[in-house]
């Protein structure tokens, strides 16, 4: 009997990335062993509880996930096109500057045009920035690699730049708060998501997320704009043929991969938590946590929904392993292995295809 190769490829799809994940788990474990071996299957334990911990911990799994489905939802969409957008980073932090200024300075708004004027702000900026190595990339051939690791580091320098001339806060080294009214409304999941007086940072940025990976599928599934965008990642040269314009759609991918980005750098800072744009000379790590979340959902939306929550649960059951006398510096390492090896999603998922290309023309 033929096999029905199409219907199969969401199976192996999702296969690939779960057993992925199951690897980097064993490492992790491994790693925990050679730690400190008889607190190991307690730490190893608290990762995989993780959010379940409590409510509370469910509502930071949320508060975590939502800035890096984001900025995974931002790779993915650029992988789209065959363009791999590594410039989340700067994306993200230039987008986060655009909320926090209008957060600050723009306290003259009214009601909820005040935070949601903070994400337009956020997305055009974020936006801007991802179409500069579009434009490169489009017009002068320059690798996108090379120019998204250029404006990453210019994006960090220049906010660095123009908070401490804007919205600066000398005594704590970082920008100042933001108003309430630009902070992104809780929608009552805070009062769902805790434990005692314990509140979580659980907010609507979680649900914003959700939404706009449900309209970033709908335009590449359901859309004319969408299928270009495929077709210049699958072949550009056959898109070319074909009457698609190139280098319009590398640079509105970028520029659009960008303003998602900008939105997950808004969703953090807006969201209530006292968090603060800090002074310092590193790169947003949510930026670069949004590749292998990407990865990891095969760089389909509704994917990188689940993966990102994935993601954030171990990074709660990481700061759960504490209790185990595990340092923070053997948390680290476990979750930098676990979504190191989310890499691996790729190469097992061509394993398993090469498998059933194999068994369908046997069966032919």
């Amino acid at each position: 009997m033929i096999l029905n190769f199409k219907h199969q490829l969401p199976v192996v799809n999702a296969l690939s990335s779960v057993i992925a994940v199951f690897v980097g788990l064993l490492i992790g474990l491994f790693i925990l062993l050679i730690s400190n071996a008889s607190q190991a299957l307690l730490g190893f334990g608290s990762i995989l509880l993780g959010g379940f911990t409590s409510l509370r911990d469910a509502g930071q799994v949320l508060y975590f996930a939502t800035p890096i489905i984001m900025t995974g939802l931002s790779v993915g969409f650029s992988a789209k096109t065959g363009l791999f957008n590594i410039g989340a980073s700067g994306q993200f932090i230039v987008g986060a500057y655009a909320a926090v200024l209008v957060g600050v300075r723009c306290d003259f708004l009214p009601g909820h045009l005040h935070w949601i004027a903070a994400l337009a702000a956020a997305m055009l900026a974020g936006a801007i920035w991802g179409a500069i190595p579009g434009i490169f990339k489009a017009l002068f051939n320059v690798n996108e690699v090379i120019a998204c690791i250029m404006t990453n580091y210019i994006g960090m320098y220049l906010v660095n730049f123009l908070v401490t001339k804007t919205v600066f806060d000398s005594l704590r080294n970082q920008s100042l708060r933001i108003a309430d009214s630009a902070i992104i409304p809780k929608m009552g999941l805070d009062r769902v998501f805790r434990e005692g007086a314990s509140t979580s940072s659980a907010n609507a940025g979680i649900l914003i997320a959700i939404i706009f990976a449900v309209l970033v599928f709908i335009i590449l599934e359901k859309t004319t704009f969408g299928y270009e965008l495929k077709a210049c990642g699958y072949n550009r040269d056959a898109a070319r043929y074909a009457g698609i314009n190139e280098k319009r759609n590398i640079i509105l991918s970028m520029t659009i991969s960008g303003a998602l980005a900008g939105l997950g750098g808004a969703l953090l800072f807006l969201a209530g938590s006292g968090k603060s744009i800090t002074v310092v000379d590193v790169l947003a790590q949510e930026g670069f946590v949004g590749i292998p979340v990407a990865l990891l959902g095969l760089n389909n939306p509704i994917g990188i929904i689940f993966s990102g929550l994935l993601i954030a649960h171990l990074n709660v059951g990481g700061f759960n392993m504490q209790l185990y006398d595990f340092p923070p510096q053997v948390i680290e390492i476990i979750i930098a292995v676990i979504i190191y090896f989310s890499a691996f999603a790729l190469i097992v998922k061509n394993f398993i295809y090469i498998r059933l290309i194999k068994k369908r023309k046997v069966a032919e």
